[in-house]
């Protein structure tokens, strides 16, 4: 059972979105907040695996309760961002503060509930044609960091081969095919590949992968969206 809370200023959305994840045997929503103050202290309260937590919300916007929540230096839910807009500088700024990804609020009910299953299990990266083009269009107005050396030094040959692809948000699964090894290889490269550089799961890898050069957005790879 996958135990949710939803953090949004809107009732209609928190009803709406309650309805649909209540419809499935696996998911059961343990709250509802109004703002991202409300969202800190009921997820701390009543420890949910994922918090649906909305971009603009009064007293604390879902950003800086992101930042407060996933920061405090214990054991954290996974954070989902709600959003209106499919490109919003602020849900870039989210995933650096520790979200695991971002779904539009206009998204239909099956992905809504697939959102939810996947930021639970971290298991694989969330809308990645969306993801993608929003980290693309962020990171295109601005040129590459220099590429974090210690960090990757820590990584094999074929461990930054993998975080190469995962940056350009493939799945496991197609790893694997383009990489002619088992996809349970992949997954024990992935597992590593977070476990060294200290990343809280695939999302931020991609965030890695850009922030620090290792994909170049519009050259190395022609991504979709």
């Amino acid at each position: 059972m996958i135990r949710i809370l939803i953090a949004d200023d809107q009732p209609m959305i928190r009803s709406g979105v309650r309805v649909i994840l209540e419809s499935q045997p696996d998911l059961t929503v343990v709250g509802v907040a109004e703002n991202g103050r409300e969202a800190i202290e009921r997820s701390r309260a009543l420890r949910p695996d994922v918090v649906l937590m909305d971009v603009r919300m009064p007293e604390l916007d879902g950003l800086a309760a992101t930042r407060e929540l996933l920061g405090a230096g214990e054991p954290a839910p996974r954070v989902l961002m709600l959003t209106t807009f499919d490109i919003d500088d602020y849900v870039y700024e989210a995933l650096r503060a520790g979200a695991s990804g971002f779904l539009l609020k206009d998204s239909e009910p099956e992905e809504l509930m697939r959102a939810v299953r996947v930021v639970a299990r971290s298991e694989s990266l969330l809308a990645p044609t969306i993801t993608r083009r929003l980290i693309e269009n962020f990171l295109d107005s601005r040129p590459p960091e220099p590429v974090a050396g210690p960090a990757l030094d820590a990584l094999t040959d074929r461990e930054r081969e993998v975080l190469r692809h995962m940056a350009m948000g493939m799945s496991n699964a197609e790893i694997a095919r383009a990489l002619f090894i088992a996809e349970q290889t992949t997954k024990t490269h992935v597992s590593r590949i977070l476990n060294k550089l200290g990343l809280r799961d695939r999302v931020h890898a991609v965030v890695f992968g850009y922030e620090n050069g290792l994909v170049t957005p519009g050259r190395n790879t022609s991504l979709p969206g």
